[in-house]
Order: structure tokens, then C-alpha cells, then sequence
């Protein structure tokens, strides 16, 4: 009863009736903020947030409700079916769950879900079919490289992986050195992406782990902020060796 009212005022809202900025909306002018969304609602799940998961959560489905309601709009699936396709999907991947054929670990899971995915088409030419291009580049690298590891293109111990780190740290030196530009990029992006394959080795991942760095580092930042704020003075008057001393302070609380 509470969903279909969602969907009744998301109707009411692109009515003639409605509200000029939800009526002048379409799918493109949406995207951002369906990306913005999910973003938040991840935001609220590091911080361990209930109330804002819950409320993110809430604004997620709100887009959901209304991009199907410009589908439907233009003669097109509407939310409902939105709702039976992901119904029937779970249902026919789980036949271990819905059909009583048995699976005992999740590793076997992910097997027979591969195989699925075959079957309905969904993974066409290459092993890699099926990993979204619009994916942040740490989340798509990660996923790339799952795949090429369960075909066994791959290396076997993570001592070749450290190995291949340190190669490819030499060559973004020589390339800072040329000081050619496009070289240092591409280097750049060749650590990077074996940064991500060493994570893998050690079941992190890498997105996970950065976004929690980036936390830990604003959250330090900001200790030395309000420390200078305190002895009225500007932070960016500072000398590195004050900023130190504060961001040690900031490791120790």
C-alpha cells in the first residue's frame, strides 16, 4: 500500500497538475541525480547512519519510481514491470533456493550465477560482458580483474604481483623524468591498476579501502584545521612542521 502511494504522487508529480521542475525532467537531466543518490545512500552506510541509510534509501527509490514513470509515460515498461523482471530474475538465478536444487557454498553460487547470465545472454562475446563502463575506475578495475582470475589469467603468488609493482614504479619514474606528460598518466595508471590486483590477493577491496583512507585523512585534516582555529591563525600560514605536529596529534586521539 505504502509503494503504490509512492507511485501515485510521482504520477501526480509529472501531471499537468504536478510540479513544473519534476514535469520539465527527463532521463538524461535524471542521471545525475540517480548517481548523486547512490552515493549518499553509501555515504550513510559508512557512517554506520541508520536514519540516513533509511532516508537515503528513500530518495534511491524515488528515482527508480520516477524514471519508470517516464517510461510509462512513453508507451513504455512502467514500475511494475520493473518489479516483476527483478521478481523473475532472482527466482529463475536461485534454483537452489526456489527449485530445491541444493548449493552448499557461495563460491558455487557465483558459478551457477555465471551460468545463468550465459544462458539469458547477458554475457555474449567476451568474460568481461556485463562490467558496467560508467563504473568508478578502482570498482570496474577490481571487477576486471576478478573475472581474468577465474579463467586463470593471473598471477600466481602475490610476490609476482609486488614484483610487477615495483616495475611498473620504475617506468612512472623514468617517465617523471622525460617529463612527458600522456607517459606519466599511463604509468600512472599501470600502478594503480596493480595496486588494485594486490588488494585482490588479500581479499580488500580497493575502493573500500581508499574510501576509508580518505576518511581517516579528512578526519585528521580537520583536527588540524580546528587546532588552528583555536590559536587564531589561518592553516595555510602554517609551515609543514606545524601541520606535522598537529597531524600527529590528530594519529594519537
Amino acid at each position: 500500500m505504502k509503494f503504490r502511494e509512492l507511485v501515485e504522487i510521482v504520477a501526480k508529480l509529472r501531471s499537468p497538475e504536478g510540479c513544473p521542475w519534476d514535469r520539465k525532467q527527463d532521463r538524461e537531466s535524471l542521471k545525475p541525480y540517480l548517481v548523486e543518490e547512490f552515493y549518499e545512500v553509501i555515504d550513510a552506510m559508512d557512517d554506520s547512519d541508520e536514519e540516513g541509510i533509511c532516508e537515503e534509501l528513500g530518495d534511491l527509490l524515488f528515482q527508480i519510481v520516477l524514471q519508470s514513470q517516464l517510461s510509462k509515460e512513453e508507451g513504455g515498461f512502467d514500475i511494475n514491470d520493473v518489479v516483476d523482471g527483478i521478481s523473475a530474475k532472482m527466482v529463475r538465478r536461485h534454483p537452489h533456493v526456489f527449485s530445491g536444487k541444493k548449493l552448499k557454498t557461495a563460491e558455487a553460487v557465483t558459478e551457477r550465477w555465471e551460468e545463468h547470465k550465459k544462458r539469458e545472454g547477458k554475457i555474449k562475446k567476451s568474460v568481461m560482458d556485463g562490467i558496467p563502463r560508467s563504473l568508478p575506475a578502482l570498482v570496474r578495475a577490481r571487477e576486471i580483474q576478478l573475472k581474468a582470475t577465474k579463467v586463470g589469467f593471473d598471477w600466481e603468488r602475490i610476490e609476482d604481483a609486488f614484483d610487477k609493482l615495483e616495475e611498473e614504479i620504475k617506468e612512472l619514474k623514468s617517465a617523471l623524468k622525460e617529463k612527458k606528460q600522456s607517459d606519466i598518466k599511463n604509468e600512472t595508471g599501470d600502478v594503480l591498476f596493480v595496486l588494485v590486483r594486490i588488494a585482490n590477493f588479500v581479499n580488500v577491496n580497493a575502493e573500500d579501502a581508499l574510501r576509508s583512507t580518505i576518511r581517516k585523512f579528512l578526519g585528521r585534516f580537520e583536527y588540524i584545521e580546528s587546532e588552528a582555529l583555536k590559536q587564531g591563525r589561518i592553516i595555510a600560514e602554517m609551515t609543514l612542521e606545524e601541520m606535522d605536529i598537529l597531524w600527529e596529534e590528530a594519529k594519537e586521539r
